[in-house]
């Protein structure tokens, strides 16, 4: 009974094996530029510094803390604003700016905000969307650790 149970994980660790294998042959895959796309991508979006990314990053910040934290805290002004990253996961992905900046808020604390410029990732799918987040007011981890998520 045991020399039959051992013929079969054999079998079984034998057949996972040639699965992984496959699978692993199936990654590779050849790189189609998002610019070559049936509906293609321009490469084109906002620098980092521009104003429209950076209000909208002030404006949601301030909705959601008043309207989810009842709190007021705001951001006040965006310096040392620079790119990180630009289109860092490769050519056939989303292109995404990625950016840091230094933020002044309203209670007098600098903290650093990650984000990061997508093309086609705005409300409609045909404008630019920003993703961001403020190191240490991460409060649910949505983009844990200190904001990993939106960087490179």
């Amino acid at each position: 009974m045991t020399n039959r149970y051992g013929k079969f994980l054999s079998g079984v660790l034998a057949g996972s094996i040639a699965l992984m294998c496959l699978s692993a042959a199936s990654v590779a895959r050849p790189i189609t530029p998002a610019e070559n796309r049936a509906w293609a991508y321009t490469g084109q979006t906002p620098s980092c510094n521009d104003e429209g990314p950076l209000a909208r990053i002030q404006s949601h910040f301030a909705r959601r803390e008043a309207g989810f934290w009842q709190s007021n805290l705001e951001i006040i002004q965006f310096q040392n604003v620079r790119q990180t990253g630009l289109r860092s996961t490769g050519l056939d992905f989303i292109p995404r700016r990625y950016c840091e900046a230094k933020a002044r808020f309203n209670d007098g604390k600098m903290r650093q905000i990650a984000f990061w410029i997508g093309e086609g990732t705005g409300m409609t799918g045909f404008d630019w969307g920003v993703e961001w987040c403020v190191v240490g007011l991460d409060r649910l981890n949505a983009s844990a650790p200190d904001c990993k998520m939106v960087r490179p």
